[in-house]
């Protein structure tokens, strides 16, 4: 386990409560890339929305060519796609939040950046891969497309600390690495009120995960580095995240519940292939099986499966639950 102070899910508050099954859950649009391989992508976003207790709105912006070992290729689709797909749902449905993952091309951006314009009033949460399986010539436009055109509409802006060092901080040059807040410094000059930097490396196997401003570091929690390689993983919290976001939760909480959720789901990744283990975004799901099993469960004290059942703490907030 990562976290030995994580908290246990409770698999009632994933239940459908009676005084609510009129209530509509929040709506949240996601733009991302297909991911066939179910690694990332707006496969991880959808998950992830809806296990924390809202509805997913995906326009899919492109589709990546890769399993779930590495990324070959990525195909965009044309811009005008984009926003037909987005300000069809937009019209339909109000939006509480809104999520942008991997979008392709420059000219993706500034259509999302437009159709985003007009939205203003909710969170924008935008997450930055690593690109460093693509084209240096194109992975130059796209993050300069992204700094001018999104990075001054983004709430929150979220990323790998050695990603976000070397976008934001290209000329660092110090001997110690930048810190969470320095990373934020600099994106706040861009645009962005704040900034949530994920894997900091620490010393004993540890990485910290830092909620900062150029102020202040609002949250911070800390975690045990797996050994295994996952894929995913900063998907399922940027989503998770938003979601939460959507639900009306203040930052802090919702990136306090988008880490435990990730936690546990990075516990119970899975390895369907021949590459990176995938992180089970739908754990919650079993607790309810494995209730019923009762007596039947096989007690593993003092084995080495033991770490493998006992899970810690963990509950979302009483409106982070499905709906559907």
């Amino acid at each position: 386990m990562a976290n030995p102070h994580t908290p246990e899910l409770d698999s009632r508050q994933l239940q459908i409560e009676d005084s609510d099954a009129d209530a509509s859950p929040a709506c949240v649009m996601t733009f991302n890339a297909n991911d066939p391989s179910g690694a990332g992508g707006l496969t991880a976003d959808i998950t992830a929305i809806t296990s924390a207790g809202a509805h997913p709105l995906s326009v899919v912006t492109g589709t990546y060519l890769r399993d779930t070992a590495e990324i070959f290729d990525h195909l965009p689709f044309d811009d005008d796609a984009v926003t037909e797909q987005a300000r069809a749902a937009l019209e339909d449905m109000p939006v509480a939040a809104i999520k942008v993952g991997f979008v392709g091309s420059p000219e993706n951006i500034s259509t999302i950046a437009e159709i985003a314009s007009d939205y203003s009033e909710v969170p924008l949460v935008a997450y930055m891969p690593s690109l460093s399986w693509w084209d240096e010539s194109e992975i130059d436009s796209y993050l300069d497309a992204f700094r001018e055109l999104l990075l001054p509409q983004v709430t929150l802006l979220i990323g790998n600390h050695s990603t976000l060092w070397r976008w934001l901080l290209p000329d660092w040059s110090t001997e110690r690495n930048p810190s969470a807040r320095d990373i934020a410094k600099a994106a706040a000059a861009l645009g962005v009120p704040y900034t949530l930097v994920t894997g900091i490396p620490l010393p004993d196997q540890f990485i910290d995960n830092v909620l900062a401003t150029p102020q202040a570091v609002l949250y911070s929690e800390k975690f045990e580095r797996f050994e295994a390689v996952f894929e995913g993983a900063g998907e399922t919290l940027s989503a998770a995240l938003c979601a939460l976001l959507a639900n009306g939760h203040d930052l802090q909480a919702a990136t306090a519940e988008a880490l435990t959720y990730l936690d546990h789901s990075l516990d119970a990744g899975f390895h369907p292939g021949m590459g990176h283990i995938i992180p089970d975004r739908l754990f919650w799901a079993q607790a309810e099986s494995d209730e019923e099993t009762g007596d039947e469960t096989t007690d593993t004290a003092g084995t080495d499966d033991a770490g493998l059942t006992s899970h810690p703490p963990f509950e979302f907030p009483p409106n982070g639950t499905t709906k559907h």
